[in-house]
Parts: structure tokens; sequence; C-alpha cells
């Protein structure tokens, strides 16, 4: 059984309340951000190869 009996639909439920709207990403921007997040990650999985390749080789 639900906390509360109340059965009227959400206000809320075409938006998202937690996020605030500045921080909200336009649909049409969606797959630039997304690249932008995965070249971000290349980055730091390249720098740590990078590192482990310095550490073999001065051993």
């Amino acid at each position: 059984m639900s906390r509360s009996n109340n059965k009227t639909p959400s206000a809320n439920k075409n938006s998202l309340p937690q996020t605030p709207k500045g921080l909200k990403i336009a649909p049409e921007n969606v797959s630039e951000e997304f690249a932008r997040e995965l070249a971000a990650h290349g980055d730091t999985i390249s720098k740590r190869e990078l590192n482990r390749l310095k550490l073999n080789k001065n051993k």
C-alpha cells in the first residue's frame, strides 16, 4: 500500500523538477554533449596509458 491515497496524476509529469533550467540540455545539442563527454573520457584513458608506458619504460 502506498503512503498516500492521492490518485491524481502528477503535475510535474512532463518536466524534470530536480534539474535546474540552466542545466538542461536542448534536444538538438544532446549528441554534441555526448561527443564532448566521450572525448573527455578518451583523454583520461589515453593519459593513463601514457603514464603506464612511462612507468614500464623506467623499470
